[in-house]
């Protein structure tokens, strides 16, 4: 029998394995960090499908994860702290993705938790329950019942999981991920149009002094 860690593992894997086990040619250019080169095409890469961003003046860093991903929960650490020591100039969002119909529920209850207010207190135990505690929290019932052990109420948590606004979010938060061509998690994407993450870079520290760069280099391109 397979444990939910060694499901959830193998998921990820074979959805980072097919999008960043090859990295497209073209020129690569670098720049030095520290003691540290940072080059496209080997540290990040341009998208293929760029987006508009919403904020003007603002650098805009998209996380595509899914909670099941145990890359996501290793990155997790080391992308709080970046995100927290950003200054106002930076607008950071997490974007739920489930690549298939039945880890939908995990989006939802990603909004469900930003919708109560509890996302920033309660994302990292979500997926400490699930990689640590070996909980999938994959139907709604052990999803309500995890809720409830975080304090939530049981039928206020349920209305909002199962609202309207809550699937749509989530259904949306997919067709993002679709526009973008999101086929590995974690993703990071700086600015619509620059991706990087751990698994591109090389290794956690790697993409962190990448997304540092980019934050940079959007700032000297007056946020273009």
């Amino acid at each position: 029998m397979i444990s939910s860690l060694s499901f959830f593992r193998q998921l990820c894997v074979l959805a980072i394995t097919a999008v960043f086990c090859f990295l497209p040619l073209g020129q690569i250019t670098a720049q030095t960090i520290g003691n540290q080169k940072i080059q496209e095409g080997i540290d990040y890469r341009i998208s293929p499908a760029p987006q508009p961003v919403e904020n003007k003046n603002k650098v805009e860093v998209l996380e595509f994860f899914w909670y099941g991903c145990p890359h996501c929960f290793e990155f997790e650490p080391e992308l709080g702290a970046w995100a927290s020591r950003q200054g106002k100039d930076v607008v950071f969002k997490r974007i739920p993705v489930a690549f298939r119909d039945d880890l939908l529920v995990h989006s939802q209850l990603f909004f469900t938790l930003e919708a109560m207010g509890k996302g920033d207190a309660l994302n990292n135990k979500v997926m400490t329950a699930i990689h640590k505690e070996n909980k999938r929290l994959l139907t709604e019932n052990d999803i309500a019942d995890w809720a409830v052990s975080q304090g939530l109420d049981r039928n206020t948590f349920l209305t909002t999981f199962r609202s309207f606004a809550t699937v749509s979010k989530a259904r949306n938060a997919n067709q993002q991920s679709t526009t973008y061509r999101i086929e590995g998690v974690p993703t990071v994407i700086i600015q619509g149009r620059y991706v990087t993450s751990p698994s591109i870079a090389g290794t956690k520290a790697k993409a962190i002094q990448t997304m540092d760069y980019l934050v940079d280099k959007v700032r000297k391109e007056k946020y273009k």
